[in-house]
Order: C-alpha cells, then sequence, then structure tokens
C-alpha cells in the first residue's frame, strides 16, 4: 500500500493546517511552506534517533506555520488533544516514521509545485483541494 493510500487523512490534516495559515497570510509563500516544513523534518528526524534537535530560526509567519503544522503532527501521534470532543480524535494513532514519511511527501510536492507555478504554486494548487 503506498503512502498517500495508507494515510492520506494524515496527509489532508498537515496540509490543511498549511492551507489555513495561508488564508490568513496570502503573501505566505511556497520556499517558506518548504523551510518551515524541513525544520520540522529535522526536528522529529533528531527525535526519532534520540538525538538533540538543531536549533530553528523561523521568521514569523514561518513560526506560525510551524507551531499550526506541528500541532496537527503532535495530535496524530497522540501526545496532543485538539478537543474535548472524542469524535474528533484520531481512530488510530500514527508512528512518528509515518509522520516523517508525510512530512517529505509534502515537502516534496511543494517543491514540484513551486518549480510548475512560482512564489505560491504549491499554496495555489493544494488550496484547491483542502481548506
Amino acid at each position: 500500500m503506498s503512502l498517500v493510500d495508507a494515510h492520506m487523512d494524515v496527509l489532508q490534516n498537515i496540509e490543511f493546517a498549511i492551507v489555513d495559515v495561508y488564508h490568513e497570510r496570502p503573501l505566505l509563500v511556497d520556499y517558506s511552506v518548504m523551510g518551515t516544513l524541513d525544520a520540522l523534518i529535522g526536528l522529529y528526524r533528531a527525535e526519532s534517533r534520540g538525538h538533540t534537535p538543531k536549533a530553528i530560526s523561523l521568521d514569523k509567519d514561518e513560526a506560525e506555520l510551524l507551531d499550526r503544522v506541528k500541532m496537527v503532527c503532535e495530535w496524530r501521534i497522540g501526545r496532543r488533544n485538539l478537543s474535548d470532543d472524542p469524535i474528533m480524535e484520531p481512530d488510530h494513532f500514527t508512528k512518528l516514521d509515518d509522520i516523517l514519511s508525510c512530512l517529505r511527501k509534502i515537502r516534496r510536492s511543494a517543491e514540484k509545485w513551486n518549480a510548475r507555478g512560482g512564489p505560491q504554486g504549491y499554496l495555489r494548487f493544494v488550496s484547491q483541494y483542502v481548506g
């Protein structure tokens, strides 16, 4: 089973968080998204290896994006509740390695659509399907 088939819900949750920030901050660009995803991938990769994560330097929009995407990832892993409503909780938790794979998949998608559509190519593309 492919990553997309196995974790479509996780991919959609993460991309919804990205699009949500984009709607609030319409000047956000793909490079900020890619940099933020790189930072989050580095953070979770260090955790999975038992290392101390590197310091992250992000601007205001990137920091907001990191917080939102990380919140979704932590929720999918089972470390955070997003609501008191049990219906809003995932029906199963996602392994850290699978979260990393999803983040990498989205990062590759952002790079692809940025190359095709310019500074906001990915954000415009994904906004058609999520949010």
